[in-house]
């Protein structure tokens, strides 16, 4: 039995976009299918610090694919020793057999679903008229959400607010210079998010909401992205009251998403919750139903979007004769 190893560089050249946005929708209708078995995940935390290492584990019966995931994060001294602060690793299973297929840098696959994600929420609940994306947040997650919802809606203007001058600066500049868009940087996030037909959130989630009710204009589109463990959150709790709220997956996001806040201080129940994105894309629950209703889309990730997307850079690394074949026994 041989498993392939992959490292960072060769998992990046495998890396389409576009095939990622469809692996992810395709994820999403298993899970809603019936076809997805996908425990609860796993964080271990050093004690008296920020750093600890999460795994997240699923089986796909559609694809016949098991998948472990680690994400490691918050090891600030890794830099001094030549390391990343965050790493992630997966290991691919064949379910039928249980024989490990694959090992392969992570880096890329959570970046990229986790993108994907964003713009499928945005094709199928975003008005059609949007015309304004607002991009909260200037790190390598509000890169990845524009590069992904770009692809599947046109804007004639991107708003952007950090919290780091310097990195909405640099924010601004290379993404204006790569996708060729205007893109304008904003001094508060009320400014950013008021001009916004559409509004992407992904920060850290630490300090607490940075998107306020009275800033939405009627039939906004919310993608809160930042928020996936207990006590973050990036939007308002009282925005989930008139709102139409999609999960990815409900028993995560009243756990560990924005919606846990709602659920929490009584606002909405847990059967408020209009649906989860796969029942949408399924056909079994109704998308947008009107220009002016707020629509909130909470994403926590899910193992299923690592596990098929993992699956398909395994058997494109398998076609191009990428990575490199390891025997553990023979």
């Amino acid at each position: 039995m041989k498993t392939l190893l992959l490292n960072k560089d060769e998992v990046g050249s495998l890396i389409d976009l576009d095939a990622v946005l469809e692996a992810v929708e395709n994820g999403y209708k298993a899970f809603n299918s019936g076809k997805v078995v996908q425990p609860d995940f796993i964080s271990i935390e050093l004690p008296g610090s920020h750093a600890c290492i999460d795994f997240k584990g699923g089986l796909d019966l559609a694809g016949g694919y098991i998948t472990i995931k680690s994400s490691a994060g918050g090891y600030k001294g890794n830099p001094e020793l030549g390391l990343p602060t965050g790493m992630n690793t997966v290991l691919l299973f064949d379910a039928s057999t249980g024989a490990l297929k694959c090992v392969m840098d992570g880096t890329w696959i959570t970046g990229c679903r986790t993108a994907a994600a964003g713009a499928i929420s945005v094709k199928y609940l975003a008005r059609e008229d949007a015309r304004t994306l607002c991009v909260i947040g200037a790190g390598n997650q509000a890169r990845r959400q524009l590069r992904a919802i770009i692809r599947v809606r046109d804007f004639d203007e991107i708003v952007v607010w950090n919290a780091s001058s310097q990195a909405l600066d640099e924010y601004v500049r290379e993404m204006s210079e790569e996708t060729g868009l205007n893109i304008r940087k904003c001094e508060t996030a009320e400014e950013a998010v008021r001009a916004a037909d559409v509004v992407v959130t992904t920060t850290r989630a630490l300090r607490g909401p940075v998107v306020k009710k009275e800033w939405l204009k009627p039939g906004t589109h919310i993608v809160a992205i930042g928020s996936d463990m207990p006590g973050k959150q990036e939007i308002g709790a009282d925005i989930f009251k008139e709102a139409k709220v999609v999960n990815d997956a409900v028993e995560l996001c009243i756990k560990y998403g924005d919606t846990q806040h709602a659920v929490k201080e009584g606002i909405i129940k847990t059967e408020d919750i209009h649906a989860e994105i796969g029942e949408i894309l399924l056909g079994k629950k109704a998308g947008r139903e009107n220009p002016h209703e707020i629509t909130i889309f909470d994403s926590v990730g899910m193992a299923i979007q690592d596990t098929v997307t993992v699956a398909m850079l395994y058997e494109a690394a398998l076609e191009k004769g990428l990575g490199t074949p390891y025997e553990f026994f023979k």
